[in-house]
């Protein structure tokens, strides 16, 4: 319809049915904007509640990863006497550590040797992540790096386990061969 620019056709767009009609319109729009801002709010919800779900299956794999580090270290403590376990609660993770200090004599000077074995389990992370690292030095030079990750949905806690016993069998090995 082509616009004649008569009164008529301006009253047309403010007849009382069109006003009527545009005022459910008004509604319906309105109704649709707080419905989609109720459904944020209800997926921020729901994704906050997976970040706490995340966070509480990362706390249960670290706990027995935790419990199972300090059995291994303990018992590789055990086996070299002199070896001090000690639990490690620290912001780049939770785990334990074995320490060793040594004193040699050789040559008439006097030097000490440092041996220490640690394994954390890093902390949660934006990325759903589970990490085991481990860190060793024998007699003063830290020659023991390793480090294991996997998504925490996929997570497979026998083969941190197994790594675990693994890296401590390592360690054990190279503090031997050094002694």
């Amino acid at each position: 319809m082509a616009y004649d620019g008569s009164l008529a056709s301006d009253a047309r767009l403010t007849s009382p049915a069109t006003a009527m009609d545009f005022r459910e319109r008004l509604q319906r729009a309105t109704q649709r904007g707080r419905q989609a801002k109720d459904e944020a709010a209800r997926a921020e919800a729901a994704r906050r509640m997976d970040a706490q779900q995340w966070q509480r299956l990362h706390a249960e794999h670290r706990r027995q990863l935790c419990d199972h580090i300090e059995a291994c270290l303990k018992q590789l403590a055990d086996n070299f006497p002199g070896f001090d376990y000690e639990p490690v609660l620290e912001e780049r993770g939770w785990g334990g550590a074995v320490r060793r200090d040594d004193l040699s004599l050789s040559g008439g000077r006097r030097e000490s040797l440092f041996s220490r074995l640690q394994l954390t389990v890093s902390p949660h992370n934006e990325y759903h992540v589970i990490e085991v690292v481990a860190k060793g030095a024998v007699r003063n030079k830290e020659n023991f790096t390793r480090n294991h990750f996997q998504q925490l949905g996929d997570a497979d806690l026998d083969t941190f386990r197994e790594l675990i016993e693994q890296w401590t069998l390592d360690y054990a090995e190279l503090y031997a061969a050094a002694e």
